[in-house]
């Protein structure tokens, strides 16, 4: 298990950004990792810790990319597979595979990926916009692209990540009903 802090430089650089005007927040330094061949990166100041792949529980009537929850020294964290939610079939999870646990409003979120690759640090003008050619799921999922040592890191955009409302504790559709 690897716990990650936050460089100094990175809190530091943060507060240059430019605030007025700006609709979206990119991050000056980044997590990037792989899924296959694809590189995709998160905000590192949204990473909270980088765990080897151990067995989860899975749960009921949950989407195809939810792989199951894990207990993280008594929190509940749902693993989320990448792969899968990217449209690109189930991830074969092994020991050799991590889980990157990011904070999403407020909630741990486990991102099953198949390895770390670097920290990247990056000025906000090196991040391009995601080229709108066709509307798929798996652009809304993105919120830049920045290219570094010849290689193309596509960043995630994390509360876009899921569909469901990842502050609500229980689905509605698993509410038992109220007598009126």
């Amino acid at each position: 298990m690897t716990e990650l802090a936050a460089p100094p430089a990175a809190t530091a650089s943060r507060s240059d950004a430019p605030a007025e005007g700006a609709a979206r927040t990119y991050p000056s330094q980044l997590i990037s990792f792989a899924i296959g061949d694809d590189q995709y990166g998160v905000d590192i100041m949204a990473v909270r810790e980088i765990k080897g792949w151990t067995d989860i529980t899975t749960l009921p009537r949950q989407p195809d990319y939810v792989r199951g929850v894990l207990n993280l020294r008594g929190i509940i964290v749902p693993i989320i597979d990448l792969r899968c939610r990217f449209g690109q079939g189930l991830t074969q999870a092994t020991p050799l595979h991590i889980a990157i646990i990011v904070q999403i409003a407020s909630k741990p979120i486990g991102l099953l990926a198949d390895r770390v690759l670097d920290i990247v640090s990056l000025d906000p003008s090196q991040i391009k916009p995601v080229p709108r050619v066709a509307q798929t799921q798996r652009l809304n999922f993105l919120s830049g692209l920045v290219t570094t040592e010849g290689a193309m890191i596509a960043l995630i955009d994390l509360p876009n990540l899921l569909t469901v409302n990842i502050d609500a504790e229980v689905p509605a559709e698993l509410k038992l009903p109220t007598a009126a």
